[in-house]
């Protein structure tokens, strides 16, 4: 839940296989400036000047027309103060200004500027900076030189408003990343705010998560005046008519100057047209493979294809051709686990390591059981994408709801006791004030919350204000929830009278052996804690103050598996308790067209049951975002594993790796 961003919230969500090779295509040219006074006023800027759109909707609501939401904007720069300007005209018939002391980006008509002032073709930071007559906030990449240092220092900013016209006028110092020539990356999410409600986001071009991923702004190149500009034309074909989707750009950049850059937006049919300045050019693929929902190629582009663009004509480029070849498949057709020596370690390594290149995953922690103990441990990569800083065996993770299981654990040894009734109304010990509007709050139990059917949604949303609410009546049917666990935190702080880290360190840590574990902010933590990343740039976590019982659990694979060994051998709760933590609970609910789990499965107590050939096996998922995780222990064959990833492009990685190690190859599928 810390992590969650407004535009994780707000805005449409992108499968990982299109966010890492999304970039906008779209591309602005900045020609110097005469004096140029930031006051809101554009008389001062040149009248011919080229115009841009800002069309693109990154919200489900859409504006009803041009009268409701229209923009357009100019570019420039000073050689002079090395200051890039940027002058933005909004048309909006229902301007809406919160000038409370509670003032967000989605109370009100607001504008967000997305720079990327280093913009190198494989990556730098992004500095956004979020503007309304009350609000002024920035959000910072730490891990890049320029965006890390950006304040409202480099800025200056004027608004001026005329009837349903609002013009926003920018000059944002660059100071040494200012060079004529170069390209920098730009774009906006512009809010804006209806009387009924409504609420719409835009951006110049395509991908919803500008504030943090440069590969989500367009491109502006900052040219000698009255430079010239000529047309590129190209295609991406696949080599053998193959009938899948194209990637969304190719990249060009200036053999003369490196730092001149572009990616040209590829079409569905895999043409793709672009204006760059006279010189030499590479063009390539952005990485050295592509992802599809279901495949991974092999761009197996041996080194990049060359043009000389020159001013006013129209350069045809020779076809980038991507193998029609998936990678190799490495899922056996029986897992690699039942016999493990020094040759499956190998295979295990590489498995590891070939879905990390596949997948841009920059670090691994993993852990597997054999016979009811560890029989390997290993760690891959780097917890640091950019600092390129090695994981570790002491390295921490973030295990995300791999919290839930260890925290309902503690539970039922309180119940057990006697110290907790699971199916005593919980605000008979501690009344809920987020929820004591809705008197159905009074239904809920501790089992309940356990087993995810408190009626609570996963979070609160802030669209509405981080306003609590039901979605049905508690104990009546299902809905995964990380509220229902922080609820039931307060209630075990105040029927221990101890805070939950005290518990948790006398009930699980303690008993178990999970040391090198921890739930909150400390200095041990600092040190060894990975960065999390979103497409392979580096996240910054200050470290919650307090523990989130749904999510807040560091921890590293070794010394994990001491739990799962722990509920595999049954110990620390009554055989009672163990039977009715691995029976069916809930049914999941899947959408329509979702595909179905291979074999059965459901909810147990706070533990994912799945009905196997290879018996029952219980585990758990964990995703913040920028960590992912995964447990499962196979009851009947005493083997299971662990792997935690500081990643958001690993899901394949967790969803392959019980296919690898244990049932291989489904059949259903063999074909394909």
């Amino acid at each position: 839940m810390r992590k969650a961003i407004y535009a994780c919230l707000l805005l449409p969500a992108l499968l990982f296989v299109q966010q890492l090779q999304a970039h906008n295509g779209v591309i602005a040219y900045a020609y110097p400036l005469g004096k140029i006074i930031v006051d809101g006023n554009l008389s001062d800027w040149p009248q011919d000047g080229r115009r841009y759109s800002v069309n693109t909707l990154l919200s489900e609501t859409k504006p009803s027309g041009d009268d409701d939401f229209s923009a357009w904007f100019q570019v420039g720069y000073r050689q002079d103060n090395r200051s890039f300007y940027l002058a933005l005209t909004i048309t909006d018939n229902d301007f809406v200004e919160d000038t409370s002391a509670n003032v967000r980006f989605n109370s009100q008509d607001c504008l967000e500027l997305c720079i990327d002032g280093r913009h190198l073709p494989f990556g730098s930071g992004v500095a956004s900076f979020m503007y309304s007559k009350k609000l002024r906030n920035i959000n910072n990449s730490f891990y890049d030189p320029f965006t890390s240092k950006a304040s409202w220092d480099i800025m200056e900013v004027a608004v001026a408003r005329n009837g349903n016209t609002r013009t926003y006028e920018w000059r944002i110092a660059l100071g040494d990343q200012f060079e004529v020539g170069k390209s920098i990356g730009i774009d906006f999410n512009i809010f804006d705010k209806d009387t009924d409600g409504s609420f719409t986001a835009h951006g110049w071009g395509k991908g919803s998560m500008k504030i943090r991923n440069p590969n989500h702004l367009g491109d502006v190149l900052l040219l000698p005046s009255k430079e010239k500009l000529a047309h590129v034309q190209g295609k991406v074909n696949w080599d053998n008519g193959l009938n899948e989707k194209l990637p969304g750009s190719v990249r060009l950049i200036s053999t003369d100057q490196p730092k001149r850059w572009i990616q040209a937006e590829v079409d569905s049919t895999g043409n793709y047209l672009t204006e760059v300045p006279e010189g030499k050019y590479d063009v390539s693929f952005t990485d050295d493979y592509y992802r599809t929902d279901k495949h991974v190629y092999s761009t197996a582009q041996q080194a990049p294809h060359p043009v000389v663009a020159k001013a006013g004509k129209q350069t045809v480029i020779t076809p980038l051709i991507l193998r029609g070849i998936p990678a190799p498949d490495l899922i056996p057709d029986k897992g690699v686990l039942f016999k493990f020596d020094e040759a499956t370690a190998a295979r295990v390594d590489s498995f590891i390591s070939t879905y990390q290149k596949y997948y841009l995953i920059p670090g691994v922690s993993l852990a597997l059981v054999k016979d009811g103990k560890m029989i390997y441990h290993k760690t891959y990569g780097v917890r640091n994408a950019v600092t390129g800083k090695r994981v570790d065996d002491i390295t921490l993770f973030e295990a995300a709801s791999i919290t839930k299981p260890v925290f309902a654990y503690v539970v039922q040894r309180l119940a057990e006791r006697g110290t907790i009734d699971l199916d005593k109304p919980l605000y008979q010990y501690l009344p809920y004030a987020d929820i004591e509007y809705d008197e159905r709050y009074k239904l809920m139990t501790a089992r309940h919350v356990l087993t995810h059917r408190t009626g609570f949604p996963n979070w609160r949303s802030m669209n509405d204000d981080g306003k609590l609410n039901l979605r049905f009546t508690p104990g009546t049917d299902f809905n995964y929830s990380g509220e229902g666990f922080e609820y039931l935190k307060l209630v075990v702080e105040k029927i221990t009278g101890k805070k939950v880290e005290q518990v948790l360190q006398e009930e699980v840590i303690t008993p178990i052996g999970l040391y090198h574990t921890f739930f909150s902010r400390n200095d041990s933590l600092r040190a060894m804690v990975a960065n999390g990343h979103y497409d392979m740039l580096p996240t910054f976590d200050d470290l919650n103050e307090s523990p989130g019982m749904a999510w807040s659990m560091r921890t590293e694979a070794s010394i994990f598996t001491k739990f799962m060994i722990n509920l595999l051998e049954q110990k620390g709760l009554d055989a009672n308790t163990y039977s009715t933590m691995f029976k069916k609970h809930s049914d999941y609910k899947y959408d329509p067209g979702e595909e179905m789990p291979r074999y059965p499965s459901y909810m147990g107590m706070s533990l994912e049951i799945r009905e196997t050939p290879y018996g029952k096996t219980f585990g758990h998922g964990g995703n913040n975002g920028d960590f992912k995780c995964k447990f499962e222990v196979y009851q009947d064959l005493k083997m299971g594993y662990v792997i935690f990833t500081n990643s958001n492009t690993s899901d394949a990685l967790l969803e392959a790796f019980r296919s690898f190690l244990v049932e291989g190859k489904d059949p259903s599928t063999a074909a394909h």
